[in-house]
């Protein structure tokens, strides 16, 4: 999506993406991922998440980035803590703890800037692009983090019947995205009630993807 689109969003508060709680499925299911103790998660559009202090209370790490520097703002002060601000490259670093968050594109951030991390988890990243950008996105996340495994969210439902964002990923073509060097299992899915945005049935995902051997 166009840049100014999602800052606009988070200007005028139209965040209805954020769901302001830990991701019921994450929750449930994130020790699939067998994170070491201690292990750092990479978080992409992260927002204002939840669950980044759902990983913290559970004694993990955990490296975000989101384009609006006002959603990270307002993480940090609803959170109540006091990040030191420090440039990188053409990002903001935002640290406080075991958190540490980056202001700006995600197509910006290197992995000599984000750093080793244990696992990737998406909840509000592909499904945000277009499906013009979910191949370069996915290829740049893999190279990001070495090939680190995902707990990532999809969406399914009539995409004629609604524009997105969120964009429904039917299960071809995330495997058309991953499936060169992952494996994918479905560990968990569910109907969201009232469907999508009250205009068709829409179904929630979330995949588990284990680097090949």
């Amino acid at each position: 999506m166009e840049r100014d689109f999602w800052l606009s969003r988070w200007k005028n508060q139209q965040i209805g993406f954020h769901e302001g709680v830990p991701n019921i499925f994450f929750t449930e299911h994130f020790s699939k991922l067998s994170v070491p103790p201690g292990g750092r998660i990479f978080v992409p559009f992260c927002g204002k998440s939840q669950d980044i202090i759902w990983l913290c209370n559970h004694g993990f790490s955990v490296a975000g980035i989101e384009l609006s520097r006002l959603a990270i703002e307002q993480f940090f002060s609803e959170s109540g803590l006091v990040p030191e601000i420090t440039a990188a490259g053409p990002l903001e670093r935002f640290e406080a703890g075991r958190i540490t968050l980056f202001a700006g594109d995600l197509f910006d951030l290197t992995a000599d800037i984000l750093q080793h991390v244990d696992a990737v988890y998406d909840r509000a990243a592909l499904v945000a692009l277009p499906g013009s950008m979910r191949q370069d996105y996915a290829r740049h996340v893999i190279t990001l983090t070495a090939g680190a495994p995902e707990f990532l969210i999809t969406l399914d439902y009539d995409q004629s019947a609604v524009t997105g964002p969120p964009f429904a990923v039917p299960e071809a073509e995330l495997r058309s995205y991953y499936g060169a060097s992952f494996n994918l299992d479905c560990i968990g899915s569910r109907d969201i009630p009232g469907g999508m945005k009250g205009r068709c049935p829409a179904r929630e995902y979330a995949w588990l993807l284990s680097r090949l051997r």
